[in-house]
């Protein structure tokens, strides 16, 4: 998940849940208000019923006339239920019904005086009042239909607030975190540019002093001390390859003299033979790391060329051939191929060189019989390329660390090398987007099999 999501959806979470908590407050608190308020009703009804029993005269007959007429049933339901001290019934606005009650209620009022029950339905707010010198229950329930709807509504009014605050703030906190972070995403799309060839590229920097800029001038810092190693490096590579080929090449040129014009003991010549191979192959090798550091894989595509694979093949078996006039190679085409196969890839040839001369020298020094033999396969989209020989194979222990740099398997003891080709043989197929595998079809059998991408 990206930084700006991470920011937008704890931004989001956050605020929902404060605003969540506020809302419920509201929503208790309301419902608080509520109670308290038909709770004072309650205790205003029956001040005005005490009043009026107090007043009275004749209760049984100027009762219903006082309550007909002062009436709250359409805000409240209300009824009225007064017993007198012998806890007998002596009035009640129900009419045309049973009336019952809760004798238990009234036996409470003895010792609390006044009870108040919300949790009923209706609620009921029950009071013992000593009038004229004579004790009174008055019971009272009301159902708060008003009051109720009001906490209805407002409940259904705060999930719609809820609901649509926390779109709101998830859609601004993404959009808003887009313009915030919109530098960080160019200063990201600024160093992702920058590779081993362009270290002296600057990200632009704005004049401020939030932490981006500061991220930006840090990074630009960064740049220019990592060239200056970069280049160090390369400037020592170079000097260094270019001072080794001029003595190896004269080391080359007085070997094959020797071996030509002078008169040795057999042993002699073997040795001399023995020498100039070593001298090729550090020649090679010097020649391989040469090329390798002009080249990345972010630069390499820019000097692509098409390149026919088979033609890359016998330049490198002739250049193999020259120190290893024993190698033989069985060239074959699968008769498999498509109908436009034409066998062109899109790469450097010198590299591509580098690579077949490295698995046609192994077949010369590691094989048996000094062969090897190729099969390319294409189709539509790829190249298949099989390099076989026959001898020592590696083991499954070795064959995961195969092209790693200095690795020599057990089949190279008493074999002069490096531990140096199979690793840029690697290397220079990653370039070209290819893959190379080992595999041991058999018990004497090598085999590399590289897929090219057309």
């Amino acid at each position: 998940m990206s930084l700006k999501r991470k920011i937008a959806l704890t931004l989001s979470v956050s605020f929902s849940l404060l605003f969540g908590v506020v809302l419920i407050i509201i929503y208790i608190s309301f419902n608080d208000f509520r109670r308290e308020e038909f709770k004072e009703r309650f205790v205003r009804r029956l001040g005005f019923t005490t009043n009026f029993i107090s007043k009275s005269k004749n209760f049984e007959q100027e009762a219903p006339i006082f309550f007909n007429e002062n009436s709250d049933n359409f805000l409240l339901n209300e009824t009225i239920l007064i017993f007198n001290g012998d806890k007998e019934l002596i009035y009640s606005t129900i009419k045309d019904q049973k009336v019952t009650w809760d004798k238990n209620l009234l036996t409470e009022l003895d010792q609390k005086k006044d009870i108040y029950t919300e949790e009923s339905i209706p609620e009921v707010y029950a009071s013992l009042k000593k009038i004229n010198g004579e004790n009174y229950y008055i019971l009272t329930s009301a159902y708060d239909t008003n009051g109720k709807s009001k906490l209805e509504y407002l409940k259904y009014l705060l999930i719609t607030a809820f609901i649509t605050c926390t779109l709101l703030i998830g859609f601004f906190s993404y959009y808003f975190m887009g313009k915030f972070l919109q530098p960080l995403e160019d200063l990201n799309k600024e160093i992702s540019e920058v590779t081993a060839h362009k270290l002296t590229t600057q990200i632009p920097v704005e004049q401020s002093n939030d932490e981006i800029s500061i991220l930006a001038q840090s990074f630009n810092t960064m740049i220019v001390r990592l060239n200056d190693v970069f280049q160090s490096q390369k400037d020592f590579t170079a000097s260094a390859s270019h001072e080794i080929r001029t003595p190896i090449t004269r080391m080359a040129f007085q070997l094959e003299n020797l071996i030509k014009f002078g008169e040795h003991s057999p042993q002699t010549v073997s040795s001399l033979k023995q020498m100039l191979k070593d001298v090729y192959q550090l020649s090679d090798l010097t020649n391989s790391l040469m090329l390798l550091t002009k080249f990345d894989k972010e630069n390499i595509q820019s000097i692509y060329e098409e390149v026919r694979i088979d033609e890359v093949i016998f330049e490198s078996f002739e250049t193999v051939k020259k120190s290893y006039s024993e190698l033989k190679m069985d060239f074959l085409i699968s008769e498999n191929n498509e109908e436009n196969a034409f066998l062109t890839i899109n790469g450097v040839p010198s590299l591509l060189t580098i690579v077949f001369i490295n698995l046609l020298k192994n077949a010369a020094v590691y094989s048996d019989n000094a062969e090897a033999k190729i099969l390319i396969t294409e189709t539509d989209t790829q190249i298949f390329i099989q390099v076989n020989s026959e001898g020592k194979t590696i083991s499954k222990e070795e064959q995961p660390k195969l092209f790693e740099a200095f690795m020599r398997g057990n089949n190279s003891q008493n074999i002069s090398g490096s531990g140096l080709g199979l690793r840029i043989v690697k290397r220079i197929l990653e370039y070209h987007g290819a893959d190379i595998t080992y595999t041991s079809p058999s018990d004497n059998q090598n085999e590399f099999s590289i897929v090219f991408n057309k």
